[in-house]
């Protein structure tokens, strides 16, 4: 990635960041992710797509009913 100032790189840390807590699993935590958007997965949902710092990360997820 090139990045054209401070700012452009403050913004991919943080979205970095929120990939990194929230969305990706981990497997020394046993797949289970840091923080979670919410506790509850409901898996009849639709299946919904995520991308992040010009689809560099990906996150699938299932929406809420």
């Amino acid at each position: 990635m090139i990045f054209f100032g401070e700012q452009s790189l403050r913004v991919a840390l943080a979205e970095l960041e929120t990939y990194s807590n929230r969305e990706r699993p981990h497997q020394g935590l046993g797949n289970k992710i840091i923080k979670p958007e919410s506790e509850s997965q409901n898996p009849e949902g639709q299946v919904a797509h995520r991308n992040r710092l010009e689809n560099m990360l990906n996150y699938d997820y299932r929406k809420a009913g």
